[in-house]
């Protein structure tokens, strides 16, 4: 538990970075989110490295290479001189946590009894909800005691603890038949995540229908349908695609996929909007969000315990609704938004994950015979993440459009007989004046005053409008958990 708080801090920590990682390389937000997208989509394809690392080198040794390789990636990264550096160190540390999280979610599912699994999820999804809730609040003290680099290696400090009590206490029997790696399969699911990752995030500075970027979206379309294809080989050994027979199971997928957008793309979106647009520091846009996710800790075990009690469609139905919800007033939060308002503002919603992540795992796992938790899983893991991960890269893709569209209509309205400019540049001329600044440079002074003002209106637009498609995630959310509530009443009844 302690290696997936790790993994979990590691992140989150980089969301209150983004400003001075941009000031820094000279990269547009589309790219620096490139820092958290890289390591969640290499935690998602490294999920699937899980059983095979497991049964080379066993769990001790397994999960010993694991915390050496995240260590690796995060030197890596902070020691970085390049931008590329940075997501190449960032993809590292995501693998070592794909591969650690499945194991330990299993672990918890095979050690407690069928009555007390919701129980032990919810412990397990509260210890990673307050990971992530302290992540950005350890990346604003680092940002603000150091520099930017030190949130690369605070997570270091716990990877000292993780190795030996793991050399102590983990299993040290291997298989004595290792599992023959698919590596076939991994191979085309890397290229297609590759390809598509890089075809959102450059697609709108290289233009959507020029070659290269169709070319990596045809790229990406042809190996995700290979990797599909490959894995109904009796050799596939990534992703069992039988799990999806089972209509609980696959409604369980779904739901988990389409909140995983909203949840994944706010917890990266708070803590940016809160110093791009309210100008806060980076630990208090970390803060932001701290009480909310607390809440959300405390109530974790109380709705994993009601996980084997309560219908889980209700449940859902009623986290997703108020998630959606809480998203809402940051739709309209602008410059003039206090630090307190947004606390309130999470407040309103972010608890509700409470009731929708052990409920998922719950529902899918319980509805699987003993053979296939690994597998189920690993699955719902994979889905999740992948659905978090690509949404956030859309989402980021789709907030800096929308900056420059509204950056264009702004402008636009721009203009000698506009009484609003032409007050503000006199105002600028004055305190210019008064500061005793040559009269030659009042007016270009003056535009480049407006410029600012126009890309810091543009840029708070932006965000509300991102938060619009946030509150539209979590609400289709709610169509599968309909359905799932449908397909359960015809199981009791049977």
């Amino acid at each position: 538990m302690l290696a997936a708080f790790t993994m979990v801090i590691a992140s989150t920590i980089v969301n209150v970075a983004v400003p001075d990682v941009i000031g820094a390389f000279g990269v547009s937000q589309s790219e620096v989110q490139l820092m958290a997208t890289a390591f969640n989509i290499a935690m998602t394809t490294g999920q699937l490295l899980n059983a095979w690392a497991v049964s080379v080198f066993g769990q001790r040794y397994g999960y010993t290479a694991t915390l050496v390789l995240f260590t690796i990636g995060s030197v890596v990264a902070g020691a970085a001189e390049t931008f590329d550096m940075i997501v190449i160190g960032r993809v590292l540390q995501g693998a070592a946590a794909g591969i650690i999280q499945p194991l330990i979610m299993v672990t918890l599912f095979r050690v407690f009894p069928e009555g007390k699994r919701g129980q032990a999820l919810g412990l397990y999804a509260m210890g990673l909800v307050f990971a992530a809730s302290v992540g950005p609040v350890f990346g604003g003290i680092a940002i603000e005691a150091f520099d930017w680099r030190a949130i690369f290696f605070m997570p270091l400090v716990l990877v000292a603890v993780c190795v030996p009590l793991g050399l102590m206490f983990m299993p040290a029997e291997r298989n004595e038949e290792a599992v023959a790696f698919d590596w076939l399969g991994y191979t085309l699911i890397v290229l297609s995540m590759y390809c598509l990752v890089t075809a959102i995030s450059n697609g709108h500075r290289d233009g959507w229908v020029s070659d290269y970027i169709v070319g990596l979206f045809v790229v990406a379309l042809l190996a995700g349908v290979g990797f599909l294809l490959s894995q109904r080989r009796e050799a596939a050994s990534l992703l069992d695609l039988s799990l999806f027979k089972n209509k609980m199971f696959t409604l369980a997928v779904l739901v988990t996929a389409l909140s995983a957008v909203g949840n994944f793309a706010t917890v990266y979106a708070i803590p940016v909007a809160a110093q791009l647009v309210q100008n806060m520091t980076p630990l208090d846009a970390g803060l932001a969000l701290m009480p909310a996710m607390m809440v959300a800790v405390i109530i974790m075990p109380i709705s994993g315990r009601l996980s084997d009690r309560i219908a889980p469609h209700k449940a859902l139905i009623f986290g997703l609704t108020f998630l959606a919800f809480g998203a809402l007033p940051f739709a309209f939060a602008d410059a003039n938004t206090s630090f307190l308002k947004i606390v309130a503002y999470g407040l309103v919603g972010r608890w509700a994950t409470a009731f929708v992540q052990p409920f998922i795992m719950n529902t899918a796992l319980k509805t699987l015979p003993p053979e296939k938790l690994n597998s189920g899983g690993g699955t719902v893991n994979f889905c999740r993440h992948l659905a978090g991960s690509i949404g956030t890269n859309i989402w980021v893709v789709f907030v800096d459009w929308r900056i420059e569209f509204h950056s264009e209509q702004l402008s636009a309205m721009q203009s000698d007989q506009s009484s609003a400019s032409a007050s503000l540049l006199r105002g600028v001329a004055q305190i210019f004046r008064e500061a005793g600044v040559p009269e030659n440079v009042h007016t270009s002074g003056g535009l480049h005053y407006l410029g600012q003002m126009i890309e810091a209106q543009a840029t708070a637009l932006s965000f509300q409008d991102g938060f619009w498609v946030l509150f539209f995630s979590y609400l289709l959310g709610i169509i599968p958990a309909i359905f799932l509530g449908i397909e359960y009443n015809k199981r009791r009844k049977k």
